[in-house]
C-alpha cells in the first residue's frame, strides 16, 4: 500500500482498530488452542507458561506471573494443572519456604517439542499475510502500545 493510499485523518476509532485487534487475537487463540490441544494437550496459556519454565529451568510462581502479566493466583491454578498433567514439578524454595519453584519434567519438555509444529502453522498464517517490513512494523507498534498501557 502506497503512502498516498492511507487516509491519515482516520482515527483508531474510525477504523474500529480495538475491535479488529480483539477479533484477530481471539481467532488466532482459538486456532492455536485447538492445534496445541491436539498436539500436546495444552492451551496457549499453559504452553506459554511451560515455555518460560523450561527456558528458565526453574522459576518461582511470582516470577512466572510477572512474565505473563498475570495474578499469582491464576498462576497457582495453572501450575496445579501442569503439575497434575505431569508437565512440571513444584517444590518449595531452598532459601524461602513461602516460595514455590516450578521446574519442567521430561514429559513437559516433550510436550513443548510437540508444540513447535502447531505454533509454526499459526505463525505461517501471519507470514503469508504480512511481508517482513509489515511484520516488523506491527510488532514494534504493538510493543509500543503495550509499553503505554503499562504506565
Amino acid at each position: 500500500m502506497a503512502v498516498k493510499d492511507i487516509d491519515v485523518t482516520m482515527s483508531a476509532s474510525d477504523h474500529r482498530l480495538y475491535f479488529l485487534i480483539q477479533l484477530v487475537a481471539h481467532r488466532l487463540k482459538k486456532k492455536a488452542d485447538k492445534a496445541l490441544m491436539e498436539a500436546g494437550g495444552l492451551t496457549t496459556a499453559q504452553a506459554a507458561a511451560l515455555s518460560i519454565i523450561a527456558k528458565e529451568g526453574s522459576v518461582s510462581q511470582r516470577e512466572l506471573a510477572d512474565q505473563l502479566s498475570q495474578r499469582e493466583s491464576a498462576i497457582t491454578t495453572m501450575a496445579a494443572r501442569l503439575q497434575n498433567a505431569g508437565y512440571i514439578t513444584k517444590q518449595r524454595s531452598k532459601t524461602d519456604s513461602r516460595i514455590w519453584q516450578l521446574k519442567p519434567t521430561k514429559t513437559g519438555l516433550t510436550a513443548l517439542r510437540k508444540m513447535k509444529k502447531p505454533f509454526n502453522l499459526i505463525n505461517q498464517v501471519l507470514d503469508e499475510n504480512l511481508d517482513a517490513a509489515e511484520t516488523k512494523r506491527i510488532a514494534n507498534d504493538l510493543k509500543k502500545i503495550l509499553g503505554a498501557l503499562k504506565r
